[in-house]
């Protein structure tokens, strides 16, 4: 980064701290939005909620009409009993379940879905129009079928059912030790167009593992779950003045060395404490969200990403790609156990996600989506299930045309067209697919999705893509 640039961020860490300073920044850059391409006026984010250790999906929409839960139970009787024996009110027994009325019900030769029982707000969600599910999704090269899988005589995604490479697999299209996530190839695409005024703010993360929003030219921006984004160098100190310690330290030694890399270092290092100051004085300047947020992993993710959201005018950003996390989802066993927690924080998250947006204002702004390593199998090991491959995910956002199915959900039976054994189900649906929508929504045109998307026109004549068009409106 220029020295001019540093000097334009510095610039405006120090404008945020002075009374008023917000609506000074906001006059002093407003001639920024005026310049951008029409592909990133106003604002637009994605939301990403990935699920790591493959989500029973199974599990999580369930057959409802008589004949297919019949099937569905008979298969799953042992897993079932256990959930019966377990909490009542989140038990899988047939009147336990949430039915939903999906606009395409008619799409599914008369079978009928419902949603475990602790999803009601995302059964809410979904009744009022502002929740989608996109069906049997998962990473493909080409459409597949039963006959294609058991010939070889298609090609597929390497090392199926392994958790690294199908993580790398949905995130960025090819197994692990991929480089590049989609949602950081979007972020390249949004700053390539002049989307943010700071541009190191278009890609953040609340963890660790972010191949999604890592971009060419991106590379995500962390923030903190628990208030200010801090630099781990300067919290290794007592001293509440460390980090501007570590600051006139390097830019005292900056002033002295002619060796470039050691000035490289010294750089990056005063460009992330500029960005954290910018950020944290931002955040720190918010009215605190009125929203409660569940006091737990994934509640305190979102409430960190609804901040961020809230100062999206502060900082001038029209266009963000976030990436927050749930563990704990590879259940081989005591899945009765450990599934409705898991998928009932999620289900909190969510909607008190959903809830700051419509709070600060930004709930057509802002779509979130499930992904997961892969779905699992529909058979049962006793008490859990293992690894499977297509799975159904939820898109959540007032953009959403909601009250929808998306794609196909295969029969609660073995050995269909889309069954590779065991009920591990072959997407109908691919990664590419799903993404593209979200892209298109996003602001890319065709040409800039093909290039983040390689398969996806693989996928053309595909019934799913045809129908996914309609999935988001502007």
């Amino acid at each position: 980064m220029s020295h001019s640039r540093r000097k334009f961020l510095q610039g405006l860490g120090a404008t945020a701290l002075g009374a008023g300073s917000f609506a000074t920044l906001s006059s002093a850059l407003g001639g920024f939005q005026q310049a951008q391409a029409a592909d990133v006026s106003g604002y637009k984010a994605l939301v990403c909620i990935f699920l790591f250790g493959g989500m029973d999906s199974h599990d999580m929409l369930i057959p409802f009409d008589p004949a297919s839960y019949d099937s569905y139970a008979d298969i799953r009787q042992t897993l079932l009993a256990q959930y019966k024996s377990g909490d009542p009110a989140l038990s899988r027994e047939r009147d336990k379940l949430l039915p939903i009325a999906p606009v395409n019900g008619d799409g599914f030769g008369g079978r009928q879905f419902a949603l475990a029982p602790e999803l009601r707000n995302l059964h809410s969600m979904f009744e009022a129009g502002n929740a989608a599910i996109i069906g049997n999704v998962g990473p493909l090269v080409k459409p597949i079928s039963r006959s294609g899988w058991q010939s070889r005589s298609v090609a597929t995604p390497a090392r199926l059912f392994s958790h690294n490479d199908q993580v790398a697999s949905w995130m960025a299209n090819k197994p692990e030790g991929a480089k590049y996530g989609w949602g950081g190839r979007f972020c390249d695409a949004a700053k390539a167009s002049g989307g943010n005024a700071v541009p190191e703010f278009t890609s953040l993360s609340t963890m660790t593992n972010q191949l999604f929003s890592t971009g060419e030219q991106t590379n995500p921006y962390q923030i903190s779950t628990a208030g200010r984004t801090e630099i781990r160098m300067a919290m290794e100190f007592s001293d509440t003045d460390a980090e501007q310690a570590i600051i006139d330290h390097f830019r005292a030694v900056g002033y002295q060395t002619d060796n470039l890399i050691q000035q490289d270092l010294i750089n990056i290092a005063e460009d992330s404490m500029d960005l954290n100051a910018m950020f944290n004085d931002a955040r720190e300047a918010l009215v605190p969200l009125a929203t409660q947020f569940p006091d737990n992993q994934l509640g305190q993710q979102l409430k960190a990403v609804a901040e961020t959201v809230a100062i999206r005018n502060t900082l001038l950003n029209s266009r963000q790609v976030f990436l927050v996390a749930m563990d704990g989802f590879d259940t081989h066993s005591g899945q009765a156990f450990k599934l409705p927690r898991l998928m009932r924080e999620l289900d909190a998250g969510i909607a008190a996600f959903y809830s700051a947006l419509e709070e600060v204002g930004a709930a057509r702004d802002v779509v979130t989506f499930t992904a997961s390593d892969f779905g699992r199998t529909l058979a049962v090991n006793g008490d859990g299930t293992d690894h499977g491959w297509g799975s159904h995910h939820f898109v959540v956002g007032g953009a959403v045309e909601g009250r929808t199915i998306y794609g196909d959900v295969p029969p609660p039976e073995f050995d269909h067209e889309q069954d590779a054994g065991h009920g591990r189900l072959i997407p109908t649906t691919s990664v590419e697919e799903f993404a593209e929508p979200l892209g298109r929504w996003f602001g890319l045109g065709t040409a800039e999705l093909e290039g983040v998307l390689p398969n996806l026109a693989n996928f053309r004549n595909n019934t799913s893509s045809q129908a996914l068009k309609s999935l988001l409106v502007s």
